[in-house]
């Protein structure tokens, strides 16, 4: 069992337990595990609702590669509701929206987060049509250039019942991992979800499940 703790703290932190950084690290073990024989460089995480504590899983697992000596960047890919920006604290004028419009280059939205040694690309202004954006060779294109820059790319998404959006960036990813808060998604919506992923031929890497009143979490590898 890893144990975790209040899901708004990042590792790193002095106010973070020692518990919570093993416990990343410990996922990020199993992960790299799970995919020994194969190059997984995009990373997916997922939920099927929202509200399981995806987008602090995904912060926090960038920063668990990072301190393994890892090159990260994290991209906030929920172009509907992004939180990246709120969760490190930065700004959200530029990212993968405007990398997607053409306003910008990379070089111009990735934020260097120096503090927890990872790039940032924040999701940016809303855009009046995400899953056109997110499915469009721009955004192939783009993950492409950004692969040649860094070993570990974790991108936050979308839930996956709510709209198309993480179906179509999953499709786009060596793997996805799907987050899971104990009490919140029923066992119908974790397999339609699983479902849906299957559609798009995404690889299913395993899940983590957050239980913030015990605060635990654990790792199941799909394997």
């Amino acid at each position: 069992m890893l144990r975790s703790t209040p899901k708004s703290y990042l590792v790193g932190e002095e106010k973070r337990s020692k518990g919570a950084a093993e416990a990343y690290k410990a996922l990020k073990t199993n992960i790299e595990f799970s995919s020994q024989h194969s190059d997984i460089k995009t990373i997916m995480i997922a939920s099927s609702i929202k509200g399981e504590g995806k987008s602090i899983t995904a912060a926090n697992l960038s920063i668990s590669y990072a301190l393994s000596n890892k090159k990260v960047l994290l991209i906030d890919a929920n172009l509907r509701h992004p939180s990246q920006h709120k969760i490190f604290n930065v700004p959200n004028s530029l990212g993968l929206s405007a990398l997607l419009s053409d306003r910008c280059e990379p070089k111009d939205a990735i934020i260097n987060l120096s503090a927890y040694n990872i790039g940032l690309i924040p999701g940016g202004q809303i855009l009046p049509n995400p899953p056109e954006a997110l499915a469009s060779h721009r955004m192939t294109a783009l993950l492409g250039e950004l692969k040649e820059s860094f070993e570990v790319i974790i991108l936050d998404t979308s839930p996956i019942l709510s709209v198309a959006d993480a179906q179509i960036i999953a499709a786009r990813c060596d793997g996805v991992l799907l987050v899971v808060k104990a009490g919140e998604a029923s066992r119908e919506s974790l397999i339609k979800a699983k479902e849906k992923l299957s559609l798009v031929g995404a690889r299913f890497i395993g899940a983590v499940m957050n239980n913030s009143n015990s605060r635990n979490s654990q790792y199941y590898s799909s394997y």
